[in-house]
């Protein structure tokens, strides 16, 4: 992806800058979704382990991924005040460099929808000078996600020996669903280069994704994960496959035996990333509670009872680097 605009430069000093991850992971778990024999006990055991993975042989369509992201890029090579069109998020739209409403910054630029396709309104995409194929594309990219991720989670029931194996994939096939897709970009900023020293600037800041599941496609690389000992590693790109992680929420209805996995994005001094994001959600009025037949006989909550409603306001109030479950673990887990 070669994109030629940048987001504008006001507000830079508060763009924070790090140290890229001193090593390439290649160690992440890989999911072949064309064997199911062994799929569901690998998921396990890598949402346990790493709170994250890669699958392939996902059944989303490469021809799909290229497409979408040509036309995001045309997006993003308008004019800014061409972009702003869109209308800044409040939460939906086009957002750049303000990322949420506390403060947080990033050298970054966004679309953000709702990835309930009833809820793709025209008017969110009358920038476009193809909109209806955009919507289209844009619509049929969140369907074979969408799926993708249902299949994981259903696989994960599986894995767990959870007789309802659709307990966590129908809330996101819920007509309510409260899912989001949203395709950064994160523009080269080859000016800056000498004046960070060796520092990048950080493009998207580290935080854990409040939803269920976030699955992500990334045409190059510059993701960086924290393992369980606060390492910080970089994920090596691989275009076409998928990488997923865990969030919140499956942390809270797992009680504690997958953990969401902190993550960053930093921004590249020579070139332009693109990545597109699909947020799995379920509806604002769900309870976010322990999958009662997982529980073992005596084992208690460790989390307060809160639904998404709850949960989704306290991650849009807070900053993005905050621990945001902290509020509603019990006092015997803190």
């Amino acid at each position: 992806v070669v994109s030629s605009h940048k987001p504008v430069a006001e507000n830079l000093t508060l763009i924070n800058t790090c140290n890229p991850a001193a090593s390439i992971f290649t160690g992440i778990p890989v999911i072949d979704l064309s064997d199911l024999s062994s799929s569901k006990t690998l998921l396990v055991e890598a949402c346990q382990e790493f709170g994250f993975f890669k699958v392939i042989n996902h059944g989303v369509s490469k021809e799909l991924m290229i497409k979408l992201e040509d036309e995001a890029t045309k997006f993003f090579n308008l004019p800014l005040n061409e972009k702003e069109k869109a209308a800044s998020p409040n939460p939906l739209g086009y957002g750049n460099k303000r990322i949420g409403r506390n403060g947080d910054m990033g050298w970054v630029e966004y679309l953000l929808f709702s990835a309930n396709t009833r809820l793709i309104s025209p008017a969110s995409l009358f920038f476009h000078e193809s909109p209806e194929n955009f919507r289209c594309l844009v619509n049929e990219y969140i369907s074979a996600v969408r799926g993708m991720v249902c299949q994981v989670l259903e696989l994960i029931a599986d894995g767990l020996k959870i007789r309802q194996r659709d307990v966590f994939s129908r809330l996101l096939r819920d007509d309510e669903s409260d899912s989001l897709f949203r395709v950064n970009h994160y523009p080269p900023c080859p000016e800056l280069g000498e004046a960070l020293d060796g520092e990048k600037l950080v493009g998207f800041g580290e935080h854990t994704d409040p939803q269920i599941m976030s699955a992500l496609r990334s045409d190059t690389s510059g993701l960086e994960i924290s393992l369980k000992d606060g390492t910080w590693v970089l994920i090596p790109s691989d275009p076409f496959s998928i990488l997923i992680n865990i969030g919140d929420s499956l942390q809270v209805m797992t009680n504690g035996r997958f953990r969401s996995v902190k993550h960053r994005v930093l921004a590249d001094n020579g070139r332009s990333r693109m990545s597109m994001i699909y947020f799995a959600a379920p509806p604002l009025g769900e309870k976010i509670i322990p999958v009662r037949s997982l529980m073992e006989e005596g084992e208690e909550s460790w989390y307060k009872e809160f639904t998404w409603g709850d949960y989704k306001n306290c991650a849009f109030n807070s900053r993005l680097g905050d621990n945001r479950l902290r509020p509603y673990e019990k006092t015997a887990q803190q």
